[in-house]
Formats: structure tokens, C-alpha cells, sequence
């Protein structure tokens, strides 16, 4: 079911489904090659990462003008033990000609939203401390800085720095 993004008349929100690949793979290689989205070099193939995201929390933001995805959101469990059921790691992309538009925060609130009444009580952030505008979103949704992970991988042979940031739903736990 399509629903209005709140934050702006332009956007559709919907679940992502297989025929969103193409463009949710394209985005994500864009956020890739910016440098400071992500340790990975290579967006995956289409299976890998369709298997690596919880279904019931996939969105993707379309114009509603021509309905080119234009942004996405998914999350993972952060882990397989029943205890931490209620904890998932998150990714939110937009694409560069897109940004600025609130389709970042349509997609974020709506994640929280869909994660909140799927009875999970923690999202987490591992952002790049150069990527201002990405802490400044999560800030803006009520994520909170809860540390950083000092150079904890390195990307293109440089070693780099984790923000830790996570939102604790108020409605649960």
C-alpha cells in the first residue's frame, strides 16, 4: 500500500520490492563512490542484498511525478540471538539530484514508524563522522550519539572512525 511521504507533496513512499533493484543498487553504488556512506566498494548483487534486509522494513521514495525511486531505506538484524529481536541496524539513501527534497527524513520517519509497530525498540547508526549531513537527519529523527568506534576498518587503505548512533523507541521497553 502507497502512502503520502509526510514531508513533502512530491513523494510516494511504498515497499521495496524486486522491481525497485535496479534503481535501489544504482543508489546505493552513488552513496558507494561518494566516499562517505559506507566501508563497502561494490554494491551487492540484488539476491545478497535482498537476503541481508528484514522484509517488513524496506522503503523506497519515488516521485510522485514520473515514480523514479529516488531514495530507500532497510534494515538488518544486528544480530540472530532472540534477545536482540527488538535491535536492527538501518541504511537510508538518497539520490544525489534528489537530495534536499526531505525524501532522507520521509524515509527515515517512516522506518521508525514501521520498526516501532513491528514491537523493535532500538535502531542503530554507524555513520562516518565526515558525513555531517547524515548525523544531522538522524539528530533531526531523535537519534542520539551514543559513541564511536575509533579506527575500526579501513576504506581505501585509510583507517576510519564510526559515530555510533541509535534511536530507543519511547513507546516500547
Amino acid at each position: 500500500m502507497e502512502t503520502q511521504a509526510p514531508s513533502s507533496s512530491e513523494l510516494v513512499l511504498c515497499p521495496m520490492t524486486k522491481a525497485h533493484a535496479a534503481a535501489v543498487l544504482t543508489i546505493y553504488q552513488q552513496g558507494i563512490d561518494e566516499g562517505d556512506a559506507t566501508f563497502e566498494t561494490r554494491a551487492p548483487v540484488w539476491s545478497a542484498f535482498d537476503a541481508s534486509k528484514l522484509p517488513a522494513h524496506r522503503l523506497v521514495a519515488l516521485d510522485r511525478t514520473d515514480r523514479r525511486v529516488v531514495g530507500w531505506a532497510a534494515v538488518s538484524p544486528v544480530s540472530a540471538r532472540p534477545v536482540y529481536a527488538g535491535v536492527v541496524e538501518h541504511s537510508v539513501y538518497v539520490a544525489p539530484a534528489a537530495r534536499g527534497r526531505g525524501v532522507g527524513r520521509a524515509l527515515l520517519g517512516a522506518l521508525v514508524e514501521s520498526t516501532e509497530r513491528a514491537g523493535i525498540w532500538t535502531v542503530q547508526a554507524g555513520i562516518f563522522p565526515e558525513n555531517v549531513a547524515s548525523a544531522a537527519l538522524h539528530e533531526a529523527a531523535g537519534f542520539r550519539v551514543i559513541g564511536r568506534r575509533e579506527r575500526v576498518a579501513r576504506h581505501h587503505g585509510v583507517w576510519r572512525d564510526v559515530v555510533l548512533m541509535e534511536r530507543r523507541s519511547p513507546a516500547i521497553g
